[in-house]
């Protein structure tokens, strides 16, 4: 009877643990997609923003229809793998695809910026100016979102491949998740804006 005790002990702190491990891993999943939220909401603005600037610049720039046509399409990609990762951002593919979708349109932008430098009349413009501002707050605010969302997805993976935590993981499907990085030293920058 003292062995069946004994073994019925082992078996209930098992259980424990592996409910612990389990709601430990729903926990840290929930938080990363919690900050990947985050970036969404100031992805959304900066995506908001860009149409208003490219129409604003229009008149200045028709010249330069192709840095316009760009920038919109960069941006229009990147709306798009934004949509995808927010379905799943537990999804490394989804949020890889995401990431060199924004750093597409961090170049594209950078590519406006350069073009720009050549219009004064277009630096002077107060509109614009204003949306350029408000671009490089929300690009900041990105990238502060960007580096809670990554620390989370590392907090994850780390408990996720530790052991026994692994096998629990592997039991109920937790898959790892990739952080959010962008391909480029030039696109981890916020644009500059100097008038």
């Amino acid at each position: 009877m003292g062995t069946t005790m004994t073994g019925l002990i082992v078996i209930a702190v098992v259980v424990v643990y592996i409910v612990f491990i389990y709601n430990r891993l729903v926990s840290l999943r929930n938080q990363f997609k919690n900050g990947f939220a985050q970036i969404d909401v100031q992805l959304q603005r900066r995506h908001d923003l860009i149409p208003n600037l490219v129409e604003s610049a229009k008149a200045y720039l028709s010249h330069e229809r192709n840095t316009l046509t760009e920038v919109m399409e960069a941006r229009n990609n990147a709306v798009s793998a934004q949509k995808d990762a927010a379905g799943d951002p537990a999804d490394g593919g989804k949020i890889q695809r995401l990431g060199s979708a924004e750093n597409m349109l961090s170049k594209a932008l950078a590519n406006f910026y350069a073009v720009a430098e050549n219009y004064p009349e277009l630096k002077a413009n107060d509109t614009i100016q204003q949306l350029m501002e408000e671009l490089s707050s929300t690009e900041n605010r990105v990238s502060f979102a960007r580096q809670a969302y990554n620390d989370g997805v590392m907090g994850y993976n780390i408990f996720r491949e530790q052991f026994p935590n692994n096998i629990v993981a592997g039991l109920f499907a937790f898959k790892p998740s990739s952080q959010l990085e962008l391909e480029s030293p030039e696109a981890r920058q916020a644009p500059k804006v100097a008038f």
